[in-house]
């Protein structure tokens, strides 16, 4: 049987556990999964401070943003090591963390295509009136990608 490579989108809610625990329940079992972990980051902007009081205290808020970034980055390795603990063997839990290109959804397409994935886990945030505007990640992901499964998680 072809090795089943799963894209997992991950972005520290509540929703992404949701749909981390599905791939867990879903897959722990199978030896021909592969995982990535995805999560793009918006990367903290480079400010020249050349000596500007204004631009000292932006250096604050920029410190805690990389900070931030370097929390995400070791949030990903624990839960690399939590889906190795559940019997995915180390060497088939893949991360990809990288500062964002496009949209949210636009990454995940990206990645899927190149990465030829052919299983993506989303998950589903209920509410929010502003997907009615823009559009949400799993609709303009399911739209986009052909020829892959793609499970949502509610």
């Amino acid at each position: 049987m072809d090795d089943i490579k799963i894209l997992l989108p991950y972005n520290f809610t509540s929703y992404d556990k949701k749909a981390l625990d599905f791939v867990v329940r879903t897959f722990a079992d199978k030896k021909e999964v592969d995982i990535t972990l995805f999560n793009a980051y918006t990367p903290a902007p480079p400010i020249e401070m050349r000596g500007s009081p204004v631009m000292e205290q932006m250096k604050g808020t920029l410190n805690y943003l990389s900070q931030r970034i370097n929390e995400q980055d070791d949030e990903l390795k624990t839960m690399q090591s939590h889906l190795s603990g559940k019997g995915f063997g180390e060497d088939k839990i893949h991360i990809v963390f990288e500062p964002k290109k496009k949209d949210v959804a636009g990454d995940i397409i990206d990645l899927a295509q190149k990465g030829t994935f052919n299983v993506v886990v989303l998950n589903r945030k209920p509410g929010k009136i502003a997907r009615f505007f823009t559009g949400s990640v799993f609709s303009k992901v399911v739209a986009a990608l052909k020829d892959t499964t793609i499970c949502i998680v509610s």
